[in-house]
C-alpha cells in the first residue's frame, strides 16, 4: 500500500478490524518512510455476472432493473422497503454465489418469482402475469390454482 502522504510503498499494518456487519476489513496503518497513519478499508469483490437475455444480447447485470421490476410488482402492496432489500440482496447472493461468468435472463426471473411469492401472493401473480405473458383470464386461474396447490391452507 502507498503511503498517501509520501507515496512510500513500505507501510506496516497497526491495527485491524471488522467493520460494515464483517463485510470490511478497517486497518489502520503507518508509512515506514515519513511516520504518518493513515485508515484504508479491504472488501471482497464479488462480480455480478454478465445476462443472457432471451434474443442471445449479453449484458451487465443492472441492479436498478431488479428493484424496478420488483417494486412495480409490489405496487401498493403491504410489504417493507426492508423486506424488498433483502430480497434483492438474496438474489444478488444467489447470482454471486454461482460463480458463472453469465447467467441467463429466465434464472434471474425465476430467482424474483421465489422471492415474490414469499413476500406477497398478488405480487407474485401480477409478476408472473407479465413474465410469463399469460394471454387469457385462464392461464391467470392456472396460475392461481398452481399457487393454492402449493400453500397449505
Amino acid at each position: 500500500m502507498h503511503c498517501p502522504f509520501c507515496s512510500a510503498e513500505d507501510t506496516k499494518v497497526i491495527d485491524s478490524r471488522l467493520v460494515a456487519e464483517g463485510d470490511q476489513v478497517r486497518r489502520r496503518r503507518e508509512c515506514m518512510s515519513c511516520r504518518e497513519r493513515f485508515t484504508t478499508y479491504e472488501l471482497a469483490e464479488l462480480l455480478m455476472p454478465r445476462v443472457i437475455k432471451n434474443n442471445g444480447i449479453r449484458e451487465p447485470f443492472d441492479e436498478a432493473k431488479l428493484r424496478a421490476g420488483l417494486l412495480r410488482a409490489l405496487e401498493k402492496r403491504p410489504v417493507s422497503t426492508e423486506q424488498i432489500e433483502s430480497a434483492i440482496a438474496q438474489i444478488k447472493h444467489y447470482l454471486q454465489a454461482t460463480g458463472e461468468r453469465e447467467i441467463k435472463s429466465l434464472i434471474i426471473g425465476e430467482r424474483v418469482m421465489q422471492a415474490l411469492r414469499s413476500l406477497d401472493e398478488v405480487a407474485y401473480v401480477r409478476f408472473a402475469s407479465v413474465y410469463r405473458r399469460f394471454k387469457d383470464l385462464n392461464e391467470f386461474r392456472q396460475e392461481i390454482d398452481r399457487l393454492e396447490k402449493k400453500e397449505p391452507s
